[in-house]
């Protein structure tokens, strides 16, 4: 039997395709979602593929059911080898209208979901001596972003959390690293959530006009989903994997801002309206 890969957030997107993609490559992959009446598109791509996956069902924000889960694949399976924390949602808002249960549902599905999981896999992994924990994160987790404060602050903890912890985890054999796409042609910004602009409507309205002009020019999920695996898969060890070159230069932007005026500078430009308005 080869590897065994344990996936999340599989019924669209990102998730679904590096589901697929795995299973291709000799793993035995787990694929999980809230919803198992969604995987109809996931069952097809596998079945195009010529691959079958253990689909389950899986809450990321249920603690409990998720550690339960992690235990159960390593019971069914023997091993678990490779973890990928892919489910993540969206909002759409900025500090003023935000409520406290909008902050801390993007913490529990982007942070706490993955840091949980992550959490359960270790110790198999540790035992084994070896294994691949990958969090799906975004280039918000590393550059903040206008209307996105809930989101790349989950973001940003998850990274900060995920590259702590990489150094402790490298030393018993456990490659921990994190995926950064950039805008993806998916379903996520459908599944997002947005909140009422208040007294921003013109910035935000300049704002969601720029986000389209890039997601219409988006990596497919596929393509996004191919680097997930590429990364789980490689004989190269790295923290960050950006899925694309625009992933790669936008977050060099923040990387090499040591004072964070060009990020602050940049993308305040998004949010002005055009001239004349």
């Amino acid at each position: 039997m080869g590897p065994v890969a344990l996936l999340t957030g599989t019924s669209s997107g990102i998730g679904l395709h590096a589901a697929v993609e795995l299973a291709r490559r000799g793993h035995t992959v787990v694929a999980t979602m809230r919803d198992t009446g969604r995987a109809t598109r996931l069952r097809e791509a596998a079945d195009a593929a010529g691959v079958t996956l253990d689909v389950r069902p899986l809450d990321v924000t249920d603690h409990a059911a998720a550690t339960a889960l992690v235990e159960q694949v390593h019971a069914d399976h023997g091993r678990l080898d490779v973890l990928v924390n892919n489910a993540g949602q969206g909002l759409v808002g900025t500090a003023e209208q935000l409520s406290t249960a909008d902050v801390q549902a993007q913490l529990d599905v982007n942070y706490l979901g993955p840091v949980n999981l992550t959490r359960a896999a270790l110790p198999l992994m540790r035992e084994a001596g070896e294994g691949r924990i990958l969090t799906v994160s975004s280039v918000g987790g590393v550059v903040g972003q206008p209307f996105a404060d809930a989101y790349c602050g989950a973001k940003f903890a998850v990274e900060g959390f995920m590259q702590s912890l990489a150094p402790v985890a490298r030393s018993v054999g456990v490659w921990v690293s994190v995926v950064e796409p950039a805008a993806v042609g998916s379903d996520f910004v459908d599944n997002g959530v947005r909140i009422a602009p208040g007294p921003y409507a013109a910035q935000l309205d300049a704002y969601l006009a720029r986000a389209a002009g890039s997601f219409a020019n988006a990596q497919s999920a596929a393509d996004a989903g191919a680097a997930v695996a590429d990364a789980a898969t490689s004989a190269e060890y790295r923290f960050r994997w950006q899925t694309s070159e625009a992933a790669r230069t936008f977050v060099g932007l923040s990387l090499a801002d040591l004072d964070g005026s060009r990020v602050v500078d940049d993308t305040g430009t998004w949010i002005e309206p055009p001239t004349g308005a």
